[in-house]
C-alpha cells in the first residue's frame, strides 16, 4: 500500500537494511533502528558471530546476512533474503560498509605512493556497493511509495586535515551519487541524504588512530571532545524518521561543529 506524500513510515514500521551493520558504526546504527521498533537485516561481510550475537538480542526482528557489496548478484540475493524474511519490501537502506580500510595516518598511502588499484578498491565499496543495493530496492519502494536512503559520509570532503586519498576520494563520489540519486528518485516517495561524521570514539576503523589525534580534533571542535558513533546514529535515524520527510539531497555533518556545513 503506498504511503500518502504528507505522510511518512514511522520507524517502528520500516524494513531496514544496514551495510556493515555488525560492527563498528554499523552495529550502533543496527541498534539504534531496533530500539525504535524497525526490523533489520545485519548485512555483514565476515563478522558473523557478531551479527549472530546482535540479532539474538532482537529476536524476529533482525536478520543477519553475509555480503560482499562490491558483487551486485549477492546484494540483489541480500534485499530477496530480507523481503522473504520481513514479508514485506525493504523501506530503508543505511550505506555504511566501509570495505578494506583503517584510519591510520601514519601508515595511509602518500601521494606519490597511490595506486589506481587501491583507490578503485575503494570506490567498489563505497559507491558501487551502495549503488547496487539502492537498484535492488528501488522497485520494493517504487510500489510503496515511500523510501529512505542514508549514505554514511566523511567530513574529510570539507576539512581533509589527514589526506586519506582513496577513502576521501570514494566518499566525495558517493556525496554526489547522494545528490543525484535524491533528485531522480523524490518523484516516487525516496529520499535519499547523507550524514557525514568525523573521527569518532571509538570504532573498529578508528581504533589505529593515535591518541594524539583524537586530542587535536577535540581541541580544534567547540564541543571540546570527540563524537561518538551512537550520537552519529541518530542523525541516520532522523533522515529515516517521520520528522525529515520533506529532506532529500542533503549532506548532514555530525562533528560537533568541528566543519561548518
Amino acid at each position: 500500500m503506498a504511503v500518502p506524500v504528507s505522510a511518512a513510515l514511522p520507524l517502528a514500521e520500516q524494513v531496514v537494511v544496514v551495510t556493515g551493520g555488525a560492527r563498528g558504526l554499523g552495529a550502533h546504527i543496527s541498534r539504534a533502528f531496533l530500539g525504535a521498533g524497525a526490523r533489520v537485516a545485519i548485512a555483514y561481510h565476515r563478522s558473523g558471530a557478531a551479527a549472530d550475537a546482535l540479532a539474538a538480542a532482537h529476536p524476529g526482528r533482525a536478520l543477519p546476512v553475509a555480503v560482499d557489496i562490491r558483487d551486485r548478484g549477492q546484494v540483489e540475493d541480500l534485499v530477496a533474503a530480507t523481503e522473504q524474511h520481513f514479508g514485506e519490501p525493504v523501506t530503508t537502506i543505511v550505506n555504511n560498509a566501509l570495505v578494506d580500510f583503517t584510519f591510520d595516518g601514519d601508515a595511509r598511502p602518500k601521494a606519490h605512493e597511490l595506486t589506481t588499484e587501491r583507490l578503485m578498491g575503494q570506490f567498489a565499496g563505497t559507491v558501487h556497493g551502495p549503488l547496487h543495493l539502492v537498484q535492488a530496492a528501488r522497485p520494493g519502494m517504487v510500489n510503496r511509495g515511500f523510501g529512505r536512503i542514508v549514505n554514511i559520509g566523511t567530513n574529510l570532503v570539507q576539512h581533509p586535515v589527514v589526506p586519506y586519498h582513496d577513502y576521501t576520494a570514494s566518499k566525495a563520489a558517493l556525496l554526489a551519487l547522494t545528490r543525484t540519486l535524491a533528485h531522480d528518485l523524490g518523484p516516487d516517495g525516496i529520499t535519499v541524504n547523507m550524514v557525514s561524521g568525523g573521527l569518532l570514539r571509538t570504532t573498529d576503523a578508528s581504533a589505529a588512530t593515535p591518541p594524539a589525534v583524537f586530542d587535536m580534533i577535540a581541541a580544534a571542535t567547540p564541543l571540546g571532545r570527540v563524537i561518538t558513533p551512537v550520537e552519529l546514529a541518530d542523525t541516520v535515524l532522523f533522515f529515516a524518521s517521520p520528522w525529515a520527510r520533506a529532506v532529500t539531497g542533503q549532506n548532514l555533518i555530525v562533528d560537533g561543529g568541528l566543519v561548518k556545513g
